[in-house]
């Protein structure tokens, strides 16, 4: 019944049949350019099958013409061959035979470049265009005073890769401008003022493995500037060079994430010292439970021994819809240094806040 399915729809890929002699017949439909593929060819009557055919592929305008290899003896009056895809086949393509007249089959071609290949993922697992980046919560705590920190965060990949520059080249569709904003807001002061916000936007690219021999699961590799946009002697800006490699673990017990950032500094001229007290890499650890709990932790420790120590700790709430997902219970602890980018050179009282988060 399998290969009664694959013909009926090599038929309809087909000329008449009166036309086609030999049939041309896909196990899947697909190929990726540069790749190895498959296919099934019958013969008509008692013909003979070659250890060897060719076929005519034509992609837009172009035509190709690929050699391909028997895999095994014929059975049946019907034989696997294999070939190379070419790599500049992309999208819908048809092949047929070159030598003997035969029905038209049509493979769908992924196009995948050499970066890509090693590294990219599938376009067919493609996060959306707009996506979470960093977490975003509103937390609330009372210690020297009633202050709020909250945070939004998103992503934004720039290139399509199912069409323009980023289906041609498709290493572009890992290219995303990123932008994360966080405040502290003091709501025991007159007129309660925000103490500080944080604008960090950032360009990078991104990739994650798609096999099992890659020794890291996924980086990020970009610039990123951040600033408080004050004038005077409360301004405060960064600029970075940044490198996030990633390292995931599945276990009975949940998901743990491994994503240290490491960052060099380009411009730090109202703030030169801060390397003291943010060092050069945020130690990051992410614990996933696989439903409910989920647990970050992201430590900097400066060039001077200070640091600081951030602890996410977030449940699901499945009865409480906020928007369209579900929210969460969060609590964040912060000690140590630079809560803001204002006082990265001051510590305070470590702080204890509560309140929900959409993206944990």
């Amino acid at each position: 019944m399998k290969w009664l399915a694959l013909l009926l729809a090599a038929a309809f890929v087909s000329y008449p049949a009166a036309a086609a002699d030999w049939i041309l017949a896909s196990r899947d439909g697909r190929a990726v350019a540069g790749q190895s593929f498959e296919i099934v060819l019958v013969s008509p009557g008692d013909e003979p099958l070659p250890d060897e055919i060719a076929l005519r592929v034509k992609v837009d305008v172009a035509e190709l013409l690929v050699r391909m290899q028997a895999q095994a003896p014929a059975q049946g009056g019907r034989r696997a061959y294999a070939g190379i895809m070419p790599g500049a086949a992309s999208g819908a393509a048809t092949l047929e035979l070159a030598d003997s007249r035969s029905n038209v089959l049509v493979l769908l071609v992924e196009k995948r470049d050499a970066i890509q290949a090693l590294t990219g993922r599938p376009s067919a697992t493609q996060e959306p265009p707009l996506s979470e980046n960093e977490p975003m919560y509103f937390v609330l705590g009372a210690r020297d005073g009633a202050t709020v920190r909250f945070q939004l965060s998103f992503k934004y990949r720039l290139f399509d890769y199912s069409t323009g520059f980023g289906r041609d080249r498709p290493w572009l569709a890992g290219f995303y401008f990123g932008y994360t904003q966080s405040s502290l807001w003091d709501l025991s002061s007159e007129s309660k003022p925000f103490r500080d916000t944080s604008y960090r936007p950032a360009l990078f690219w991104k990739w994650e493995r798609t096999d099992a021999r890659t020794w890291i699961d996924g980086a990020r590799v970009g610039i990123e500037h951040e600033s408080n946009g004050r004038e005077g002697l409360r301004s405060r800006s960064v600029d970075t060079v940044f490198v996030r490699p990633e390292w995931r673990w599945q276990t009975a017990r949940g998901n743990f994430d491994f994503t240290p950032k490491v960052y060099g500094y380009l411009d730090k001229e109202e703030n030169p010292d801060i390397q003291r007290y943010r060092g050069h890499v945020d130690w990051r650890l992410r614990y996933d439970s696989g439903g409910n709990w989920i647990a970050t932790a992201v430590a900097r420790r400066g060039t001077s021994g200070r640091g600081s120590l951030l602890v996410d700790v977030s449940r699901r709430t499945r009865d409480v819809k906020i928007g369209p997902v579900s929210g969460y219970l969060h609590a964040q602890y912060f000690n140590g240094y630079g809560e803001d980018i204002l006082d990265y050179n001051v510590r305070r009282n470590a702080q204890l806040r509560l309140g929900f988060a959409i993206v944990p």
